[in-house]
C-alpha cells in the first residue's frame, strides 16, 4: 500500500471517528434537552397543582363578623346574617347532629357558640349531595340542616365566620371545619356541650321561659348552664 493510500485511509477514519462524535455530541445534547424540558414540565405541573390545590382550599371567602357570647334570651330573634353567626340566642343548645328539616335559629346559634360547625343546604339539594354532607357532619361539634331560603347551595357556620359554598364537593369545606370547629379563637365558650340540650325542630314551637318553680318540660334538659338569664 502506498504512503498515499495509506495517509488517505487514516484521514477517512479521522472524519469518521469526528463525525461519530459530532453524532454522539448532538444526541447527548437532545437527550439533556429532553430531559430539561420534561424536568421543567414536571416542575411546572407540580408547582400548578400545589398552587391550584391551595386557592381550591382558600378560606380567602369566609367573612367575620363580631358578637359577643352568653347573650340569651327567650325570645324570638331577628338576624343580621342568613343563617347567623352570632348574636342572641336562646338559652337551650341545639343538641349537634343531623337534621332532616330546619331548626331554629335561637338554638343553632347557642351551638354555634359552644364551637360547633353548622352546615344548612337547600331544601332541594340532591340526594347525593346531602349524603356527602351528612359523612362530614357525623363528626362531633357538628349541626347539618336543610334551610329554607339559604341564599346558596350549600353555606357553612360558625360562631362570627361564615362561608358561601359552591356545593357539598367544595374543597373549603373540610378546611373551613377544620379550621374553625372548636377553635378557642374565636369560640366564646370552646368546650361546652353540644348534647344535653334539644333536638326540637322549626315546626316545634320555641320553648317558653320556664317559671322558677317549674320542672324541666318533657324533652327539654333537666341541667343547662344557660338556663337561667343570669348565666353566664
Amino acid at each position: 500500500m502506498t504512503k498515499e493510500k495509506a495517509q488517505a485511509r487514516r484521514d477517512n477514519l479521522a472524519r469518521m471517528r469526528a463525525e461519530q462524535k459530532r453524532k454522539e455530541r448532538r444526541a447527548a445534547l437532545l437527550m439533556w434537552g429532553i430531559g430539561g424540558i420534561v424536568i421543567v414540565l414536571i416542575v411546572g405541573l407540580v408547582g400548578f397543582y400545589v398552587i391550584n390545590d391551595k386557592a381550591q382550599k382558600s378560606l380567602s371567602a369566609v367573612k367575620a363578623y363580631t358578637y359577643k357570647g352568653s347573650d340569651h334570651t327567650w325570645n324570638k330573634v331577628s338576624y343580621k346574617e342568613n343563617p347567623p353567626v352570632g348574636g342572641q340566642h336562646n338559652f337551650y343548645w341545639q343538641n349537634c347532629g343531623i337534621y332532616d328539616k330546619p331548626i331554629h335559629n335561637e338554638h343553632g346559634v347557642h351551638s354555634l357558640e359552644h364551637g360547633a360547625v353548622w352546615i344548612t343546604y337547600r331544601p332541594d339539594l340532591p340526594k347525593a349531595d346531602v349524603d356527602k354532607l351528612k359523612t362530614l357532619a357525623s363528626a362531633d361539634y357538628m349541626l347539618l340542616s336543610p334551610y329554607p331560603g339559604l341564599p346558596a347551595k350549600v353555606i357553612a357556620s360558625s360562631w362570627g365566620h361564615q362561608i358561601v359554598l359552591d356545593g357539598a364537593g367544595d374543597p373549603r369545606l373540610p378546611e373551613f371545619i377544620k379550621t374553625y370547629k372548636q377553635n378557642p379563637k374565636y369560640t366564646p365558650e370552646p368546650g361546652a356541650a353540644c348534647d344535653q340540650g334539644v333536638g326540637t325542630t322549626a315546626d316545634q314551637p320555641l320553648p317558653p321561659e320556664p317559671s322558677p318553680s317549674a320542672s324541666p318540660t318533657a324533652g327539654q334538659p333537666s341541667t343547662m348552664p344557660s338556663a337561667s338569664p343570669k348565666a353566664s
